[in-house]
């Protein structure tokens, strides 16, 4: 159990869509909004669990065109939310972002993360530590993941919003969302590349 909590911190931790598009959602728009974002992260990935546990993930997975239409789909989105990123509050941009993206956005999010189900994976399919009982296991897996999960993202929303509290100027605060949406969308390039 100790193995899976460690491994649950450190694939959490790692940057990956979830946790820069939460800082980057503090840095842009601050706590509120930052919140009801986790808030949406938080449900979509424990839909993404659910899809993994219960095998219909894997299922989806297996069928080649349908596999595509979700990389797309995914690639897509996380361009449109790395731009709402990269442009809040800049001066010089194509893409005015008006609204912050909030819980709809972030539960739209974690299906179509292509490490939302790597993660979830190698968590339900490994480290097993009760085989005599699988669905006991599977309980306190998703019980340690969420004790672990929730407090690394509003660390990531914390580091974000501090960045924006730092009264940077527009130029250098432009910068730094630029560099998270970049960070993103890199993670994302990264997981997509993996799996062709």
């Amino acid at each position: 159990m100790i193995e899976f909590a460690l491994a649950v911190f450190f694939l959490i931790i790692t940057p990956g869509p979830g946790v820069l598009s939460t800082a980057g959602v503090g840095s842009a728009f601050g706590y509120r909004p930052g919140l009801a974002y986790v808030g949406g992260l938080f449900v979509g990935n424990n839909l993404v669990a659910a899809l993994v546990i219960s095998g219909l993930a894997a299922s989806a997975l297996a069928v080649p065109w349908l596999r595509t239409i979700l990389a797309w789909g995914s690639v897509a989105y996380l361009i449109y939310l790395a731009a709402k990123i990269a442009f809040a509050g800049s001066k010089v941009a194509f893409v005015e972002a008006d609204r912050a993206p909030g819980f709809w956005n972030g539960l739209a999010l974690q299906p179509i993360n292509p490490k939302a189900y790597a993660v979830n994976m190698t968590f339900f399919s490994g480290f097993a530590f009760m085989p005599d009982s699988l669905w006991t296991e599977t309980a306190i897996k998703v019980v340690i993941f969420n004790a672990i999960w929730v407090p690394i993202h509003l660390a990531w929303l914390w580091a974000g919003v501090m960045l924006r509290r730092l009264d940077l100027s527009p130029g250098t605060q432009r910068a730094i969302n630029i560099a998270m949406a970049g960070s993103m969308l890199m993670v994302v390039a990264l997981a997509i590349y993996a799996q062709t």
